[in-house]
């Protein structure tokens, strides 16, 4: 049965949560709904719970710690049911319409690796930052050089594959360089990725963006170093 499912890692993520929740329940794609809550404690835990409570394909879990993106993708994996598996981010910049088209290209590529580019096709995007715009373009064009691929968009957050392949990639990198390790692990046993263009709407840092400069410095010494080990 091709079933999906999709992870939503998360931390302290209140003003966000719940529209991010409703945003994927109005697709009726998806057989399950796996937050993971990587230790918040601004509310967001209320929130989630909420809509576990009501909803019986949510299921919720937190972290004791906090440490990072990476961390809450790895508590995840044993709760992952579905065929497939797809992240999805809490804070909205993302919408899960996209991923209708990206789970048609799955079922008929189960072996390929789905990314959502915000860097092909023509679909809307407002990018606040400029700087954040040039860094993700040279960050894959890096990306690609070093992994003898073309990868438009490295850092995007959603990717989606076989829960089965997902499993077995061993995850270290609990932060934001998990987008580096993941794809890296993965073309080391499969060369297949298909990009599907994707809408996105940034945040400011004042709504809570949280990546920052030297996550950008970790994607790029994380791409040499998934390659080499």
């Amino acid at each position: 049965m091709d079933n999906l499912g999709v992870i939503v890692p998360f931390y302290n993520e209140k003003n966000t949560l719940a529209e991010s929740i409703e945003r994927l329940l109005t697709q009726n794609i998806f057989s399950e709904i796996i937050l993971s809550d990587d230790n918040s404690n601004d509310g967001s835990d209320i929130i989630a719970k909420h809509y576990q409570d009501k909803n019986q394909n949510i299921k919720y879990i937190k972290s004791s710690t906090n440490k990072g993106k990476g961390n809450a993708l790895n508590n995840a994996k044993d709760y992952i049911t579905t065929k497939f598996v797809v992240i999805h981010d809490a804070d909205l910049e993302y919408f899960p319409e996209d991923l209708v088209e990206m789970f048609e290209k799955a079922k008929l590529n189960p072996q390929s690796l789905i990314i959502g580019s915000r860097f092909i096709g023509n679909k809307e995007r407002v990018n606040i930052y400029r700087r954040t715009f040039i860094a993700n373009k040279i960050m894959s064009l890096f990306f690609s050089f070093v992994h003898f691929c073309r990868i438009s968009d490295i850092a995007t957050c959603y990717k989606m594959l076989k829960t089965d392949t997902f499993k077995e990639i061993q995850l270290y990198e609990n932060g934001f360089s998990i987008e580096i390790e993941l794809v890296s692990k993965f073309l080391k046993k499969n060369k297949s990725i298909i990009e599907v263009p994707i809408k996105y709407e940034g945040r400011s840092y004042e709504e809570g963006k949280k990546i920052k400069p030297i996550d950008g410095m970790m994607y790029l010494i994380n791409t040499i170093k998934y390659k080499i080990y």
